[in-house]
């Protein structure tokens, strides 16, 4: 149906013109039956002019029909609406003139079939009338009236037999097509009231789809804003905390053997550590909002998985006079292995912290299609109502609003939901108050590995400082004086720099073929837009490609890391605790050498 503008008298002439192929078929159609039907009776005085007013009229309609169908848009105003309507409906009633005066002319030249004919012709066309015209009763009684009412008119007065029983049949059917007509008209008007309902609510839904995406595209901005905001105030917060370990690692080698200062040092390296877990999980949190992180899945070893967690919960366990197991290390799994054992460690951690007697399971199990890992313990359990909530961040178990507790910041299954996703790995929790709780991750199963795995490192002790040449670039005036005394009480000699500037001033003054670094430790964001990168290229255009390089950096991203990748980069993160800092740097020289 042609597009036209709301409102009845737009949906009237739609409907006309919507009907108009229709319509010419059957008026052609009709013309050639009556023609072929009453050229051998009629009087050719009366047939020939009243089928060539037909034909005239007939073409006049569909003509009209064709400018309408070739307008490029519905007329819109109610004037021209109107003149389109009142054109189409004199045609219309001509055509029913015609139709009624044909009986009057051919009725009493025809047989008793012929007769039969032209009546169902003009019913036909009265009964075709009804969907057309219904809408306007004027227009629709009229046409009746004109070609119908002469049809009873005539076969009243013809005479027959039994020409009272069928005058009577065909005011029946002319009462009924009225009272069709009737029905029909309140349909057609129920219809144009919904389709306008209809329109009134797309608008509508259209208007508050806008308002929606104007919401999330603010909301999705505000996230962006949040998510660059924290990690820049990320990076200013790991600095003093970063300061803080090296100073607190350099004072433990520099202390004597007085037990009261070695104990005051460990405790400063283990608020240091503690700290650097908290920035770790809310830094995890970043990087999955924003994207930064990328699942690689491989094939892993369950067994390998569990024993790595082994070594690192088994004295926690033990400490709390808990008992760890781990069943089904025979299994594979097919994901990305840093993600599941980032996810597998803080269930296992939340189950260990959250358990006061008894002890954790964790297990590896083949259900259907999947393979389950699980994570029961038998600790204080989650109430229903709390179930859902222990997966928002900051929130715990137990905890009153705003009470002091020890028990870290409420991220590790925020952290775990999230990766969880990332792997699209479905997450379930069974639990129930004092009964303990069951954390289940289904993961496609994997394969086997049919190489050997990699013979274990033999271990070579602590690899010495001495006499190696370090190169720190850092903007930081306490991070690079802790990376003064660190390194230097670990033996090493150390050239450090305040900023890019002052590394490629010197770089410039010394010879290449008489001092080469060993290794350059370099922040990553320096002074004017500088980079650690930028420094990795200067020194390594200046002493050779094979100067190794480490970046330490407060925040990581997907870019980052890639250029890092690129550059044969290690990156460490702000705080990088001193015994990370020592087996990375003996990682590189080992490779040096």
């Amino acid at each position: 149906m042609k597009e036209s503008p709301d409102g009845l008298l737009a949906e009237q002439v739609d409907s006309l013109f919507s009907f108009a192929p229709a319509v010419a078929f059957g008026s052609a159609l009709g013309i050639i039956v009556m023609v072929m039907l009453f050229h051998s009776v009629a009087p050719p005085e009366w047939l020939w002019p009243w089928g060539a007013l037909t034909l005239l009229l007939w073409s006049a309609r569909a003509g009209q029909a064709l400018l309408w169908h070739r307008l490029p848009a519905a007329p819109q105003a109610d004037a021209e609406l109107l003149r389109w309507r009142a054109g189409c409906y004199l045609m219309t009633l001509g055509s029913g003139a015609l139709w009624g005066v044909s009986t009057w002319l051919f009725f009493d030249h025809a047989d008793p079939l012929s007769q039969a004919v032209l009546v169902i012709i003009i019913f036909s066309f009265c009964i075709a009338a009804v969907p057309i015209l219904a809408h306007k009763p004027s227009v629709f009684y009229g046409y009746l009236a004109l070609a119908f009412g002469p049809l009873v008119l005539r076969v009243a007065m013809s005479g027959q037999d039994r020409a009272a029983v069928l005058t009577g049949v065909l005011l029946l059917i002319l009462g009924s097509m009225m009272v069709l007509g009737r029905s029909t008209r309140r349909e057609f008007e129920r219809g144009v009231a919904l389709k306008q309902e209809t329109q009134a609510l797309l608008a509508q839904l259209r208007e508050e789809k806008q308002a929606a995406d104007v919401a999330r595209q603010a909301a999705e901005l505000a996230n962006k804003a949040k998510t660059r905001f924290f990690a820049a105030a990320s990076h200013d917060l790991r600095q003093p905390l970063h300061a803080m370990g090296l100073f607190a690692e350099a004072l433990r080698g520099r202390v004597g053997p007085d037990p009261e200062v070695q104990r005051l040092a460990a405790s400063i390296n283990s608020a240091v550590d503690a700290l650097e877990g908290l920035f770790s999980e809310l830094m995890d949190i970043t990087r999955i909002d924003s994207g930064g992180v990328q699942v690689r899945p491989e094939h892993v070893s369950v067994g390998e998985l569990f024993q790595r967690l082994r070594l690192h919960f088994e004295p926690v366990a033990f400490d709390k006079g808990l008992s760890l197991h781990f069943r089904g290390g025979q299994h594979h799994v097919h994901a990305d292995p840093v993600l599941l054992e980032r996810v597998v460690r803080n269930l296992l951690s939340n189950a260990i912290r959250y358990t006061e007697d008894g002890g954790v399971l964790v297990a590896a199990r083949r259900r259907g299609k999947q393979l389950r890992l699980e994570v029961w313990d038998s600790g204080r359990g989650i109430a229903p109502a709390e179930q859902q909530r222990i997966f928002d961040e900051f929130y715990q178990v137990g905890e009153a609003p705003g009470a002091v507790h020890g028990q870290g910041l409420g991220l590790g299954l925020s952290i775990v939901r999230r990766l969880a996703g990332l792997m699209d790995a479905p997450l379930v929790l069974r639990s129930a108050p004092g009964r303990g709780s069951l954390f289940m991750l289904s993961l496609p199963p994997g394969e086997a590995s049919r190489s050997l795995p990699p013979a274990l490192p033999q271990a070579q002790g602590v690899l010495s400082l001495a006499q190696r040449l370090i190169v720190v670039v850092e903007d930081d005036t306490a991070v690079r004086e802790g990376l003064l005394l660190l390194l230097g009480g670990w033996g090493a000699s150390v050239v450090a720099f305040d900023s890019f500037r002052a590394c490629e001033d010197w770089t410039h003054a010394v010879e290449p073929s008489m001092l080469t670094p060993d290794l350059l430790l370099a922040d990553h964001r320096l002074e004017d837009g500088h980079t650690g990168l930028e420094v990795v290229q200067l020194m390594r255009a200046v002493f050779g490609a094979k100067v190794p390089a480490v970046l330490v950096t407060g925040t990581l991203g997907a870019e980052l890391e890639a250029a890092a990748r690129h550059q044969d980069c290690h990156l460490l993160l702000k705080p990088v605790l001193p015994h990370k800092l020592r087996a990375m740097l003996a990682a590189k020289l080992r490779r040096l050498a």
